[in-house]
């Protein structure tokens, strides 16, 4: 009948199970819901996460949270998710992952940039900026972030139509 596992402990109780399902452990929050509480999981990996792969994971975390009475006596709503595109890329995976995506970050140096990232290793990143190719090491970048980029409804399920009109 211990107390709820603070956020660390949380973290360090979920790191090896979400690894274990293939997934990097990205955020953990806990977040009071009226008489419950929401324990919100964050998972990414290469390739994104699927409908599936979210239920596989809640069921693995799930069960380890109840073998480790780890939310305490108090009830739990959890939900697992993967990152939305407003999460910041911090770290060489979310660069990664964003490959083919465009990107802004702000520079250490007081700047912007703004590019397509068309690579992205441990060291940096690899910016398409208007056309010229760019590199970036991480420790010049503070943070990134995926801009939205709208299509028209038509565009996605077109194949045959290629065409540029805007």
């Amino acid at each position: 009948m211990g107390s709820a596992f603070s956020q660390e402990r949380l973290m360090k109780l979920l790191l090896p199970v979400v690894g274990a399902e293939g997934f990097d452990l990205e955020d953990i929050t806990v977040t009071p819901a009226g008489k419950r509480r929401l324990l919100r999981v964050v998972v990414d990996r290469d390739g994104g996460v699927s409908l599936d792969d979210v239920a596989e994971v809640s069921q693995a975390v799930g069960k380890t949270l109840d073998s480790e009475d780890a939310m305490g006596a108090t009830p739990y709503v959890l939900e697992v998710t993967s990152p939305g595109v407003d999460r910041p890329l911090t770290l060489p995976r979310h660069w990664r992952r964003a490959t083919g995506r465009l990107i802004k970050a702000d520079l250490r140096d007081g700047g912007t940039v703004e590019g397509r990232v068309s690579a992205a290793d441990e060291s940096g990143v690899d910016l398409d900026v208007a056309g010229s190719p760019r590199r970036f090491d991480y420790e010049d970048l503070t943070r990134g972030r995926v801009q939205v980029e709208f299509r028209r409804a038509g565009d996605a399920d077109d194949a045959d139509d290629d065409g540029d009109e805007g």
